[in-house]
């Protein structure tokens, strides 16, 4: 139902990394050096904004495919999870570049 990760690029590369796992609902991110991040970003509205993507995952995480044996077609299909994560991560990394950048301003 529930996964930690590290905040890593490339970390989840196989589409049916989750398959079969329609129970998780929930990711975690590994506390360390992003929630630190975050606690110093500038603005409040920049924090909100980053723990509001960061939440976005368990929201979405629950709607999609773990993906399984399809007997329509008498083979496995590789599901949504690992995409929809591996896209999350995207989002949060380029997000507090983006927040970091506008820091040093």
């Amino acid at each position: 139902e529930r996964i930690t990760i590290p905040l890593k690029d490339n970390m989840i590369t196989e589409d049916n990394t989750f398959q079969e796992c329609e129970n998780l609902k929930h990711v975690d991110l590994v506390e360390g050096q992003i929630h630190e991040t975050i606690a110093a970003l500038q603005l409040e509205e920049w924090r909100n904004d980053m723990n509001e993507e960061i939440g976005s995952i368990n929201r979405i995480l629950s709607t999609v495919d773990a993906g399984g044996w399809n007997d329509d077609v008498g083979d496995y299909e590789d599901g949504e999870k690992a995409q929809v994560i591996r896209m999350w991560i995207g989002s949060v990394l380029r997000k507090i570049v983006y927040y970091q950048a506008e820091h040093q301003r």
